[in-house]
């Protein structure tokens, strides 16, 4: 060694401490993905659409407490009220799909979440679990304070009782929702690296489905092809689901059963493709 040479002692120790489980690091991803559909720990930019969201629908949900204080009278059920916001639903998601999914593709950070102990698939479920609890609170959340609002203008523990049967119903009905919009909006944000690109794509496909059911239900009448076009619409297809189950919302006279089965077909396919999308995605 030279009169030069110096070594030095940078501290390097192995690690010692607990290895936590493959489930805890798939937790963690989900936990801060909810996190990011919020904007909870991020700039006060990004905090600033999801929160506006947030007002927009529990600003309805006051109305509908303060109406049923003033006339006695529910101006949106808890079942409908999901259809009523779900246009807001899908700008929510056409914002945080590709925020959860997209940047990670454009950034090229996918092969530090695999390296270990993360798998492909423990990365999808956990995005789309993060998306579709985001969204089921989104909706969940008004209806409960509809429901607060209106058991103590309750006369009696029947009234209580009745608005409690219509906030389990309600909260069903957002469950609905919350899947299938999750399910394929995530699904098509994986495809895109540039989040601008993936939210046009989910606005797309969410209004021309729409706009390609309405018209079949349009030159259907009375007929069947008028009770099955709502298969074909993420918006209505819920509402499809929502009329066999409690018989409101529209017309699908003995097709109830196929919406059912629609509903998990569609669920269970999206997440199916978005598995295989990230089993096949190059690092």
């Amino acid at each position: 060694m030279s009169e030069q040479s110096v070594i030095h002692d940078i501290g390097y120790q192995r690690y010692s401490g607990v290895r936590l489980s493959r489930g805890y690091a798939a937790r963690s991803l989900f936990e801060h993905g909810l996190r990011v559909a919020f904007g909870l720990g991020r700039s006060a930019k990004a905090k600033i659409f999801p929160w506006i969201v947030i007002g927009l629908v529990t600003l309805l949900a006051v109305v509908i407490v303060a109406v049923k204080a003033q006339t006695g009278e529910m101006m949106l059920s808890y079942q409908a009220f999901p259809s009523a916001v779900s246009t807001v639903a899908m700008v929510f998601l056409a914002v945080v799909a590709p925020e959860l999914v997209s940047r990670d593709l454009r950034n090229q950070t996918l092969p530090l979440y695999f390296s270990r102990p993360v798998g492909r698939a423990d990365y999808a479920l956990a995005k789309l679990s993060a998306l579709a609890v985001a969204v089921f609170l989104l909706l969940a959340g008004p209806q409960t304070l509809v429901f607060l609002g209106s058991a103590f203008t309750a006369p009696d523990t029947s009234g209580v009782a009745a608005e409690a049967r219509g906030l389990l119903g309600g909260w069903v009905v957002s469950a609905a929702y919350a899947l299938i919009f999750s399910s394929l909006s995530v699904l098509i944000a994986s495809v895109a690296s540039r989040r601008a690109f993936a939210a046009g794509a989910i606005v797309v496909v969410f209004m021309v489905s729409s706009g390609v059911a309405g018209l079949l239900i349009a030159l259907g009448g009375e007929g069947p092809m008028s009770r099955i076009a709502p298969l074909f619409s993420p918006f209505l297809l819920p509402e499809g689901l929502r009329s066999w189950l409690y018989g409101t919302s529209i017309d699908v006279g003995a097709y109830g059963p196929l919406y059912g089965l629609a509903t998990l077909l569609l669920v269970a396919g999206c997440t199916g493709l978005l598995v295989l999308r990230y089993r096949k995605v190059s690092l």
